[in-house]
């Protein structure tokens, strides 16, 4: 990645913000007031923090040239108590309705995502959105597979004196595992409870954090869906099959390259929680 970078001598007041925001200290200065120099571009991260906060657009970054860089009315964010608010409000409503979710709300949904933070600054999380029936049909039988093929070797006379030995706590999801099976057979589909869209993020197989970045990015999603009054749960049981299956099989049918992290499942409610409920005391060490 070529990178450009420099500063605008005449309009910089030399107040030293980009030196103290950069993560890689590109930008030096040898005193206050003293004027802005850079050092190492190369091992510039391309995380904008520096042209995000010059106060008068004097940072040159050819990453982010001024149509990309926008400022901040901070007397529309939230308050603190609307925040909250909306955090204690999120649940995982798995109540749907048929009704599809509009797709300007999923474009929402999917470019908060988009925004969640990433180690450094990769920007590697990328996003399969299904909304065919057919293909979220397939996204249950693959994961009623899978769980089918865990049970017959936890069944297995041979096998199950070594499972129970070394995995004693499998075999509390067996009889989940058999409803779930049970259960999509008769037409009824306990594992995405009759979602219309789902959101799988993945990175690619390289990526160190993969897990950690796309399940920030679930975070955000799941808060703007939210907002919008749409009903979202995270798909365990799929990103569950997904670990068991060595062979990439959901990954070859969806035509997503590299590793499955999360999944979002998603419908409009049949009814909005009145309520929220407090969690369990908060246990804090503080040092």
């Amino acid at each position: 990645m070529d990178i450009t970078l420099d500063i605008n001598r005449e309009s910089c007041i030399r107040c030293g913000r980009c030196v103290r925001v950069c993560p890689s200290r590109i930008f030096t200065q040898e005193g206050k007031g003293a004027e802005i120099g850079t050092v190492n571009i190369a091992t510039c991260i391309a995380c904008g923090h520096c042209v995000a906060a010059c106060p008068t657009s004097s940072v040159l970054h050819g990453m982010f040239p001024p149509e990309k860089v926008h400022a901040i009315d901070r007397s529309l964010l939230p308050t603190p108590e609307q925040t909250l608010l909306l955090i204690e409000a999120r649940r995982s409503n798995r109540a749907f309705t048929e009704k599809p979710v509009p797709a300007d709300m999923l474009e929402r949904i999917l470019e908060a995502a988009h925004r969640a933070p990433t180690a450094s600054n990769r920007q590697e999380v990328t996003f399969t959105l299904v909304t065919d029936p057919a293909r979220l049909r397939r996204i249950s039988a693959f994961t009623a597979d899978i769980f089918g093929s865990v049970l017959r070797k936890l069944e297995n006379p041979l096998l199950k004196p070594l499972a129970k030995a070394f995995l004693p706590g499998v075999y509390d999801y067996v009889p989940t595992f058999r409803r779930l099976i049970s259960e999509l057979g008769k037409g009824n589909d306990l594992i995405l409870r009759g979602a219309t869209a789902v959101i799988l993020f993945h990175t690619p197989a390289g990526n160190r954090f993969g897990s950690q970045d796309c399940n920030l990015a679930y975070q955000n999603g799941s808060l703007m869906a939210e907002s919008l009054g749409v009903s979202q749960f995270y798909t365990g049981f799929v990103c569950s099959a997904l670990h068991q299956d060595r062979s990439g099989r959901l990954n070859r049918e969806l035509g997503i390259e590299g590793t499955i992290h999360a999944g979002m499942a998603l419908g409009m409610p049949a009814f909005l929680f009145p309520n929220y409920i407090d969690k369990k005391g908060i246990e804090v060490s503080r040092l």
